[in-house]
C-alpha cells in the first residue's frame, strides 16, 4: 500500500526535488494513476522545468548503458544532479521485466543521482504509455539533466523522440550493407549519432 500524499502537496514536493515524492508519483502513474495523481500532474504541467532531457536509444548491445554511466559520471563530477529513467522491455509471456540496467549501471549510485527502472508494460513500441508523465515528473524534480534510455530497437522505431529535448542514437560499426543505413528510421530524427566500439572493423 502506497502512502497517499495530497495532490497539491505531492506536486510541491516534486518541485522541491524530494526523491521519495518523485518515486511515489512515478509509481502511481505506472499503476494507472488516480484523481490525485492527475491533479498533481496538471499542476506540474503548468511549469516547463529547467532540466535538459536526453533520450538515448539504439540497437541491442551497442553500449547505451555504458554511455549513460560515463555521461552521469561527467555530470556528477561537475556537481550537477542527474535523473536516469532506464526502460526495459516487459516479457509478453510473464509481463515482467529484467531491469538489467540496474546491474550494468551499478557504478552510478550517489546522493546526487536518482535512477528509476521501468518496464514497457505491454507497449507496442520501446517506450511505455506513461513515459510522458514520468518525464514531466523528472523534468521538474530539481535535476540538471534527465537521461532516458530505451531498450534496444530495430530499424523503424523512433518512439523516444517526442519525449526528449535531445534524441541520441547509439550504434556499432556492424550494421551490415551500406543500404541498411537507409532503413534506420532514428537517423532521420537524432540530434547526435554515436558510433560506439570504434575499434571494430568498418568504423571509419
Amino acid at each position: 500500500m502506497i502512502n497517499r500524499i495530497p495532490s497539491m502537496k505531492l506536486a510541491e514536493r516534486v518541485r522541491e526535488g524530494h526523491l521519495r515524492a518523485i518515486a511515489r508519483l512515478i509509481t502511481r502513474v505506472e499503476s494507472g494513476g488516480d484523481a490525485e495523481v492527475r491533479e498533481a500532474l496538471a499542476e506540474l504541467y503548468k511549469s516547463t522545468g529547467n532540466a535538459h532531457v536526453v533520450g538515448i536509444t539504439g540497437v541491442p548491445g551497442a553500449g547505451k548503458s555504458t554511455l549513460v554511466t560515463q555521461l552521469v559520471h561527467e555530470y556528477r563530477a561537475s556537481g550537477r544532479k542527474v535523473g536516469v529513467v532506464a526502460i526495459d522491455p516487459s516479457s509478453p509471456y510473464s509481463g515482467g521485466a529484467i531491469l538489467g540496467d540496474r546491474i550494468r549501471m551499478n557504478a552510478i549510485y550517489h546522493p546526487s543521482i536518482y535512477m528509476r527502472s521501468i518496464g514497457t508494460r505491454g507497449a507496442t513500441g520501446e517506450v511505455p504509455a506513461a513515459l510522458k508523465d514520468i518525464v514531466c515528473a523528472m523534468r521538474l524534480g530539481g535535476f540538471d539533466l534527465v537521461v532516458v534510455e530505451t531498450p534496444g530497437i530495430g530499424q523503424g522505431d523512433a518512439g523516444i523522440v517526442p519525449y526528449v529535448d535531445i534524441p541520441i542514437y547509439v550504434m556499432t560499426p556492424e550494421f551490415g550493407a551500406q543500404s541498411q543505413l537507409e532503413k534506420i528510421d532514428m537517423l532521420d530524427y537524432t540530434e547526435l549519432a554515436i558510433i560506439n566500439k570504434f575499434d571494430r572493423k568498418g568504423s571509419d
